[in-house]
This record gives structure tokens, C-alpha cells and sequence, in this order.
């Protein structure tokens, strides 16, 4: 498929210029990402991942697909679908939840819900956020989908298109049982696009709150995640264990415009998991810094759709787009082009690549960013299309 390319430097002070239409110079076939670290970051982990939230470069990696049991991490993707949902109006934060037994039979980490009780799906993420709450995983995931092996379903098929190929779910909140294996890089995917909802934060960053607060039993809730109070920047994401996974952790901290995701999984203790994510951290803060391109919201360009009920579609960043460099590195020679598939047909669905956003220093890649369409887009009838061709026909004369 033939494609345009726009040209646009990328100055210091991160601010774009006028797009220039022009030729592409050869790049390197592979994204160039910052060197990694020669010491091990993480020495007490099975599998480690550091990366960076809005590029997804990934600055160290340990037996980042090794398949293993990720306890209760799982719960990243059961409020994912939660937050898609929400995201996309098929659920709300202040609809009611009714409890079934089944639900309220799960044991390790819950709220202790009881069959027949209704909560919000706003306290049921607090409930799963703070808490690790099996029941109330079970709880939305029935809520969303009917029962939870059909969510379940949701979950794999989410998995396969977020290109996770290390991960199978048996459940929705990772209590054991065989064959349910995610990896440190499956975990830090699925953390990336649930940032993609900022307002998750609200819920995984909060240390401490309460649930039925207003009822003669009201249920105190501290978060099992303790780097959201103990470290600068932690706001998330969600802890897990179990006798077979042991000590696992997907933690997300933000400083500045810097915003970081830490997997590691198998650690021997919570000490440990928390100081060497701390490390993590550490590392990345002192080492690297974030070069915005977009800030979500910011207009990008717009692609034409050929025999669509809409003739082109502007093209608006749904989330922060930005490269990870090496501090001194910020803004030398840094460039970017949008480039658009030149025969993008109707219909097309949100979602659909119509396009990817390059960036470059000089002549070598940095970095691609897939670009979709906002909006989805019928294919016009035959009425549309021809009072178009005879409006254009009309105006070239």
C-alpha cells in the first residue's frame, strides 16, 4: 500500500513546525532504543521488565517471556476490559453490580461481598484496585460479560490483539490454576494501554480508603501496592502473590513528563519486590528523559477516506505520543513524519490504521507510532457519491 509522508523537526522546546511535504531519506529496518543497563537491575526477580509508558521503549529487560503465573497482576486486564467498557458507554461508574454466589465464593485477597449485594462499579475498581478483591473481580467480570468464562474469553481475545503471545487466562483475578501464564512483557503491555485511562490512577494510587462508608459495617481498604505511599511519582498499578508465583509487582510511577512502568515477577519476599522496583525506578529517573511529540488532544493531520459517508477524518492524538532519550540527548536533530496510506476505503471501523507517526534523529529511526482513525466510517450510497463527484466536477471548472 503507497503512503504520504509529512516531515515535521521536532526544536528543544518540543514545539512543531509547519508540515513539509518531501521525500523520506533511508533508515535503519530496526528502531534504535536507549542502551541498556550491563548490571542486573533486579537480581531477586525470575523476570523483569523496565519500560517507558508512552513510547513502550523498553530500557532492561530479564526473561521477559517466560511464560509464568502472575496472581493477582491479572487484575490489570479484568479493569482494562472494565475501563474499555466504560470508555466506550456499555457501562458506567455508577451502575449497580449485584453479587451472585459464585462471586462471593471466592477466597484469598476480597471485600467480602455477599450474594444478592449491590455495589457500584466505582467502588468494585476501588475493591480490585486497593484491595486485590477476588470476589469483586469475578463480580464486574459478570456484570460485563454474563459469566465469567465468557469474560474470560474477552480477556484471551483482548490478550491476542494487544500481541500477547506469552499469556493464557483460566480466570479473571488470578487465583491458581493450570495453565493461567502471562510473562513480565505481556504484563507491561496490558499496563501501558490500561494507562491510557488516566483516571485509573485515581483508583490505583490511592493508599487508603473505605467502601460501603456509609453503612453500619463499613469495610477499610489499604492498598497491598505500598510504593504509592513510599515512593515519588508511584500511583499504581497492582501487586500479586500466591505459593507459586510468589512476589510479584507491575508498578507505574510518573516525574515530569517521565512516566515508567516496573514488572517483576517471582521475587522471594515484598521487601525485596519493592526495593529493586524502587531500583528500577531509580535507574530510569537519574538516566532518562521524555521528548514530547503530541500531547493528546493536539490535531495531527488528516487522512481521506475514498467512498466514505464522510470525505476525510481529522486526526487527533488519543494519548500522549513522545521518545525516550538519554538526558544531554533531548531534541538533537529530532524530526517526525506522519505517514498516511494513500487508498484508506470505506467503511472503516475506530481503530483502523490508516497510517503511523516516525520519528527520527538525522537518517535513523527512533521510533513508529501506529495512527487510527478517531471515528468510524460508513461507505456512502451511491446518491452521496455521485453529488460529490458532480460538486468537485462543478469546482474544477
Amino acid at each position: 500500500m503507497s503512503q504520504l509522508r509529512f516531515r515535521f523537526p521536532l526544536l528543544m522546546t518540543a514545539l512543531v513546525t509547519a508540515a513539509v511535504f518531501m521525500a523520506v531519506p533511508a533508515a535503519s529496518a530496526k528502531e534504535t532504543v536507549p542502551a541498556k543497563p550491563v548490571t542486573d537491575l533486579a537480581p531477586g526477580a525470575r523476570s523483569a521488565i523496565l519500560m517507558d509508558a508512552d513510547s513502550g521503549t523498553v530500557v532492561f529487560e530479564k526473561n521477559i517471556h517466560d511464560a509464568l503465573p502472575p496472581a493477582s497482576i491479572t487484575k490489570i486486564m479484568t479493569m482494562l476490559l472494565v475501563m474499555e467498557a466504560i470508555d466506550q458507554g456499555r457501562l458506567k461508574l455508577t451502575d449497580k453490580v449485584q453479587v451472585s454466589e459464585y462471586a462471593a465464593s471466592m477466597g484469598g485477597s476480597q471485600i467480602f461481598l455477599e450474594p444478592g449485594e449491590q455495589m457500584t462499579v466505582d467502588d468494585m475498581l476501588k475493591g480490585i484496585a486497593l484491595a486485590s478483591g477476588n470476589d469483586a473481580s469475578v463480580a464486574v467480570a459478570e456484570k460485563l460479560a454474563g459469566t465469567e468464562e465468557e469474560f474470560v474469553r474477552m480477556m484471551n481475545d483482548r490478550a491476542k490483539e494487544l500481541g500477547m503471545t506469552d499469556t493464557k487466562f483460566v480466570n479473571s483475578n488470578g487465583l491458581p490454576a493450570s495453565g493461567h501464564v502471562s510473562s513480565a512483557h505481556d504484563i507491561a503491555v496490558m499496563s501501558r494501554e490500561l494507562l491510557k485511562y488516566e483516571q485509573i490512577t485515581k483508583y490505583t494510587g490511592l493508599y487508603q480508603d473505605y467502601l460501603r462508608k456509609d453503612s453500619e459495617k463499613p469495610f477499610w481498604l489499604v492498598n497491598t501496592n505500598k510504593l504509592v505511599r513510599f515512593y515519588h511519582g508511584a500511583d499504581g498499578l497492582k501487586t500479586g502473590f500466591t505459593s507459586e508465583a510468589k512476589f510479584c509487582l507491575s508498578a507505574t510511577a510518573r516525574r515530569d513528563n517521565l512516566r515508567l512502568i516496573a514488572v517483576v515477577m517471582g521475587e522471594p519476599n515484598t521487601k525485596t519486590r519493592n526495593a529493586e522496583v524502587s531500583h528500577l525506578f531509580d535507574y530510569a529517573f537519574a538516566q532518562y528523559t521524555n521528548v514530547p511529540i503530541y500531547k493528546k488532544g493536539d490535531a495531527i493531520g488528516t487522512v481521506k477516506v475514498e467512498k466514505g459517508t464522510k470525505p476525510e477524518l481529522p486526526l487527533v492524538a488519543k494519548h500522549s505520543y513522545s521518545i525516550l532519550l538519554k538526558k544531554g540527548e533531548a531534541g538533537q536533530g529530532i524530526r517526525h513524519e506522519l505517514v498516511l496510506d494513500t487508498s484508506v476505503k470505506a467503511p472503516i471501523k475506530a481503530g483502523d490504521l490508516v497510517g503511523k507517526l516516525v520519528v527520527y534523529r538525522g537518517d535513523k529511526l527512533l521510533k513508529e507510532f501506529p495512527v487510527e482513525s478517531p471515528l468510524s466510517v460508513d461507505r456512502a450510497g451511491w446518491w452521496t457519491l455521485f453529488r460529490r463527484s458532480a460538486g468537485q466536477l462543478f469546482l474544477s471548472k
